[in-house]
């Protein structure tokens, strides 16, 4: 393939190996993403940043830091959020015109810029400016690289891939929480080293990004939808495999792409944010419809109470009375668990499907947040220091944990991989940005809350994540689509039903998957490009003999319906 880079790893590993390598480079994004996230927990905690640098708290007596201007404190952990809803439209709209590859090689460089500007921060307007900065580069990464990975990856472990990249993910969070615990020993805590190195230290994964990611093959997805089919049929082979048992798998794949990608074609005709936001334009794929569904997804994973737990994990542990000579170890200890965690979703996921995993998730962590709340209120009658104050506050603590391991099992991975699975090909990197947004507002409206909340209401502010687990339950069971074991190209199959219910968009899917058989034959004929009646190769069926309508619609017919 002359097309290709001689120097590329397609050229060199195949099948598993390269879908292997294809993960270790999307988890090297994932894990930058959450040591960016885990990091601020310990910086805030440093005396040199809120004291001398930042003036938004002075310690107390004991060492523990008494918060002066928490909307301050709160506003420099938000404002990176605001950089990454920037920077997820921006790569959202170059992933889709340029790329996944050039898209992920944009977000690492401009990430490297944002955290040299975190590291060298003076002042506070200076550290404001660095973290949007820095939370632009992270929003492009996040909007392309599940992305990227669910294109190359095939839909009977597709789950599995992402779900091992989040592993990685809270791998970034115990990096960053232990080595600001071991900074703190240098010069006895006192010094910017402190928080300065641990911000630096992001530089190095993101500079090897940059340079690796070259070396890497394109999503032949996109390849198909702008047109260069023959490099998207090579690194197809190459994923899937051209001999033995897996002859014709690759070819099947193929031609489900090319053939939904020209129904999505005729079926919408707008693909700008806002037509995307609004649904204009999309006739039967419903896209409004798929953006509101990631958005609110991501801003609950957030509300039922991960936001709080991962950045302000030393102001949780004060609250449930636990000393500030262990507060630091503790929230260490609780990322380890939280990692250990996600290995559950990597061998659940793909078994008992989405909704499932988002369903358990809910009733344990509302169960443990409303129990942490209750132990706190119930240790602070007791005088401080007594058995009983210790007690409670154990056992408040051992439900944190339990919330955070069961958040790594179930919501952290899910509404992170559904946004890369259920938009169409024409504006999956948009899509997936929309869900990045979702996740922007609910974790830069939280963290912007959170250090008020915990002090206007204190452990009360456990029974608000508490309810917004409880709301996720029938939220999930009511209107979201279950896209486990189905290929991305069936998806648009679900979403074709005018109704907003799962159960009419599960009726309506088993009426379309048999009228629409040319768009899921890698999934019905069991990836085998022959058919199994004459032995004959599949050949593509025209676009006009495809529809989304029960009804028996043309697409041609069906885009002058929903013409706008």
């Amino acid at each position: 393939m002359d097309l290709i880079s001689k120097h590329n790893v397609v050229h060199k590993l195949e099948k598993r190996s390269l879908l292997i390598a294809i993960n270790c480079i999307a988890a090297l994004s994932i894990f930058f993403f959450g040591y960016d996230q885990g990091m601020m927990g310990g910086v805030n905690g440093a005396q040199n940043y809120y004291e001398d640098h930042m003036h938004f708290g002075h310690p107390k007596a004991d060492g523990t830091p008494e918060i002066t201007n928490e909307l301050l404190q709160g506003g420099i952990v938000s404002i990176y959020y605001v950089g990454t809803l920037i920077g997820c439209l921006v790569g959202g709209w170059f992933g889709d015109k340029y790329g996944r590859i050039k898209t992920i090689a944009l977000g690492a460089a401009w990430a490297v810029i944002g955290a040299c500007l975190q590291t060298s921060a003076m002042n506070a307007p200076w550290m404001i400016f660095a973290r949007l900065i820095n939370g632009c580069g992270t929003g492009i990464l996040n909007a392309i690289v599940p992305v990227w990975a669910t294109e190359t990856a095939e839909h009977k472990s597709r789950g599995q891939f992402v779900a091992i990249e989040f592993t990685l993910n809270i791998f970034g969070v115990v990096v960053a929480y232990w080595l600001q615990y071991a900074c703190n020993f240098y010069k006895g805590g006192n010094g910017s080293f402190i928080w300065r190195f641990p911000i630096a230290f992001q530089i190095v994964p993101l500079i090897f990004l940059f340079g690796i990611v070259w070396l890497f093959p394109e999503s032949p997805r996109w390849l198909v939808k702008v047109g260069r089919e023959e490099e998207a049929r090579y690194i197809l082979g190459r994923l899937r495999g051209e001999t033995g048992e897996d002859l014709g798998r690759a070819e099947a794949e193929f031609q489900d792409i090319r053939n939904i990608a020209e129904l999505e074609r005729k079926t919408a005709s707008r693909t700008s944010y806002w037509s995307m936001f609004t649904g204009r334009g999309s006739g039967k794929l419903h896209i409004g419809r798929r953006v509101q569904l990631v958005v609110w997804l991501q801003i609950m994973q957030e509300w039922i109470g991960i936001a709080g737990v991962t950045i302000y994990a030393p102001t949780i542990f004060r609250t449930a009375g636990i000393s500030q000579t262990d507060v630091q170890w503790i929230s260490g200890l609780n990322t380890i668990t939280y990692m250990l965690s996600t290995l559950i979703c990597v061998f659940t996921l793909d078994r008992i499907g989405r909704r499932w995993t988002l369903y358990w998730g809910s009733v344990v962590q509302g169960i443990a947040m409303a129990a942490a709340g209750g132990l706190t209120t119930a240790g602070q009658s007791h005088p401080e220091g007594s058995a009983m104050a210790k007690a409670y506050s154990s056992g408040a603590v051992a439900m944190i944990f339990l919330f955070t391991a069961t958040f790594g099992a179930t919501w952290l991975t899910v509404p992170w991989l559904y946004p890369a699975e259920i938009f169409p090909l024409e504006v999956r990197a948009k899509g997936n940005a929309w869900g990045v947004v979702g996740w922007s507002v609910g974790n830069g409206w939280l963290t912007l809350l959170c250090p008020v909340m915990f002090k206007a209401i204190k452990e009360n502010t456990y029974y608000v994540f508490a309810a917004a687990n409880v709301i996720t339950i029938p939220m999930v069971w009511a209107l979201y689509p279950e896209s486990n074991q189905r290929t991305l190209e069936e998806m648009n199959l679900v979403f074709a039903a005018d109704s907003i219910w799962n159960w009419e968009a599960e009726r309506n899917f088993k009426i379309l998957k048999e009228q629409n058989p040319e768009l899921v034959q890698a999934a019905q004929r069991g990836h085998s490009a022959l058919d199994p009646e004459t032995g004959l190769p599949i050949r593509s069926s025209t676009a006009r003999n495809m529809s989304l309508d029960v009804h028996g619609l043309s697409v041609v017919e069906e885009k002058q319906t929903f013409k706008h």
